[in-house]
Parts: C-alpha cells; structure tokens; sequence
C-alpha cells in the first residue's frame, strides 16, 4: 500500500485511497468503518474539493478528519489555449514541484495526456521533457489530480499515459491511480478507455502486462536496434525486440493465439515519429513488418515536431503517407496521428517545465 500523501499543508490527502484505505483512515480517528465508503463517494463520484462539503458525515467527523488529512485536490496554476482548441495546463505537485496535462477535444471525443513523472530519464534525442532530465516521480494523488482538477473533467473519454515521464519507471503510481479510474468504488471506468505509453522498459513492462487491463502503446520510432540506440539510450537496456518478445507471449497480442478464444479487446499500437534520413526508408518499413510480424497491433506515425538544437528534422506529409500506404498494403494497420498544439508546445515531445521549475529554484 502506498502510504497516505503530504500536501503542501502538511495534511495528507485522501485522494487517491482506495475504500479499504479509507475506511481505515477511518478507524484510525475512532469514526465508523463505513465513512470510508462515504468519504470514496465523495471521492471518486461527487468530486468534493474539501472536507466540508463531505455533508453526510457528521460535523465532529469532518473535523476530526480535517484535523489531519485534506481531499489534495490542487487546481491548475496556468492554461495555454491552442487556436485548434487544445488545452495545455499547468499543474502544481505536492512537493513543489509543475507537471504539464493536455486536453484534446475532438469532435465527440476528449482525451487527456497525463504525465506520470516531472522530467524523464530515458534521454530520446527527439524529446524537450527527456531534454529536462528527471527531477521527480508523481505520487499516484499527483496523476489523479490532473484529472480530478481538469476544468474539462466531465467531458473526458479517454486518457493516455504520453505526458511527461516514463510509466514504467514509475509503475507503482501508474497502477495505483489506473485502478481508481477502473475500479467500481473509484471512477469505473473501463481500462479501454485508458492507454499507457512506454519505451519498452524491463524494469516495469512486463509487471503492467499482466497485472493492467488498459491498453498498452510502445514508443518504437526505429525498428532496427543499433540505430535505434542512438535516438533511444532506453534500447541499450532493454531491447525493442526482446520488448516484442514478451508481448508476443501474450494470447490477446500474437496474431495467431495459443487460445483462438481469447478475447481481443486490449489493443497494442506502437508510436512511430518519421525522422528524415533516419527511419523513413523502404529498409526501415520492411524491417518493422518483420519485427512486429507476429503481433496483432497497430502502427500510429506521427510527424516531428523540431525542437532547438536538435540535428532530427522531420518528413513532409507525401512521405509519411508512402509509409503509411506501403505498410498498410503489407498487412500492418497504420494511421497519421493528427497534429495538435503545436502552437503552445503541447504536441507530442514538446511537454517540459524545466523553466518552471528553474524558476521555482531560484525563488528558494
């Protein structure tokens, strides 16, 4: 169990606990198991900001209880407003530290980009938040909090893990919090609703295969290990193909499964950015049909953002479309994921607060 959280007032936070926990939070004080439940309604149903509006508990167990914890909701500190109506939020964390959340309408869709981590350790070359370095992780309050603060919180379908961090490097947060959003005494969502990114990192990757049910992304953007390094330092410790690997062992994946009756509701797409000169030959697309040959998954290619500095430029839009053709006509299911944000720094690979947090140190 993950111990309750400080706040910035010094009162732990409720959010985040699962019933059990809070209905031992509730012993603890000497008030009735069953305010746990009360206080998870209150939670993950009602959305209370505060204590006080905890209205059928009684006074003297709101105050007993605000004595020492706080629900830890903390809403975000900036916005940035793109002109093709994406979002990009600024949020606090409880230890001092900023996190960058964006929200993408489309149509009758709505997805969040959480991030999971303050910075990232995984140092790609073609990313501003692996540029930032690491700083923190994010408790599991932390994640649901982009969430739970979001002015746009009832309009959200889905939630992908592809903001700042790497999930598998901080598993034990991502799942706490993917089992609120999941679980019938938290939000109740369905894990279909939800995917996590990943580099393809030994240190969680196969831990969230078989203990989540949310869909799962890889970030692969070369196929070929030895120049996949040179843009990924992740390669050099865990192997894109011993990544497939280890998917291909799963029934809900192989394209040709042990148990022809296993369900396939868990989808597994990988993330392909077209870096000119770099990824974007015919070598490169026969090589990903072989790598990923006896998956069931998607391709999702999507274009590159430049950022300062950086020797990586991206493909114009009649090459990205060759490659997606030429794979789709070999049998692998490829789409171009639409640009957005691109304005505010909100597209894929611009997120970072390292001004923020620069800022933050220099005001201490």
């Amino acid at each position: 169990m993950n111990a309750t959280e400080q706040s910035p007032h010094n009162k732990q936070r409720l959010l985040g606990l699962n019933t059990a926990e809070l209905k031992d939070v509730a012993t603890r004080l000497g008030l009735p198991a069953f305010t746990g439940k009360q206080m998870a309604d209150w939670l993950y149903r009602k959305h209370a900001t505060s204590i006080d509006q905890m209205t059928n508990l009684s006074k003297n167990a709101r105050a007993r209880l605000a004595e020492t914890y706080e629900v830890g909701a903390m809403p975000p500190i900036d916005e940035m407003r793109s002109k093709d109506g994406t979002v990009k939020y600024l949020f606090p964390t409880a230890d001092g530290h900023f996190v960058e959340t964006v929200y993408i309408p489309d149509a009758d869709r709505a997805t969040l980009c959480v991030s999971c981590q303050v910075g990232c350790k995984m140092k790609c070359a073609f990313c501003m938040t692996g540029r930032q370095g690491f700083v923190a992780s994010l408790t599991a309050a932390d994640i649901l909090n982009q969430i739970y603060s979001l002015p746009e919180r009832d309009t959200l379908t889905n939630i992908v893990f592809m903001g700042q961090g790497e999930p598998m490097d901080n598993l034990e947060a991502v799942l706490r919090a993917t089992e609120r959003l999941t679980a019938d005494d938290g939000y109740g969502w369905s894990p279909k609703r939800i995917t996590v990114s990943s580099v393809g990192l030994a240190k969680g990757l196969p831990r969230f295969v078989t203990e989540s049910a949310c869909h799962l992304a890889i970030s692969l953007h070369h196929p070929l290990p030895a120049e996949r390094a040179n843009i990924m330092p992740a390669e050099r410790a865990w192997s894109i193909t011993d990544v497939v690997a280890l998917l291909a062992q799963q029934d809900c994946w192989r394209k040709h499964p042990r148990n022809p009756q296993t369900p396939k509701q868990r989808r597994l797409s990988f993330e392909y950015i077209l870096f000119d000169g770099v990824n974007d030959t015919l070598r490169h697309a026969d090589a990903l049909l072989n790598l990923l040959s006896e998956l069931d998954c998607r391709i999702n290619l999507i274009r590159f953002h430049d950022i300062p500095d950086s020797p990586l430029h991206g493909v114009d839009d009649k090459r990205m479309e060759r490659f997606r053709d030429y794979l789709t006509a070999h049998g692998l299911f490829t789409t171009i994921r639409a640009s957005r944000g691109q304005d505010i720094f909100a597209a894929c690979g611009l997120l970072s607060t390292a001004r923020q947090e620069s800022q933050n140190t220099d005001q201490q």
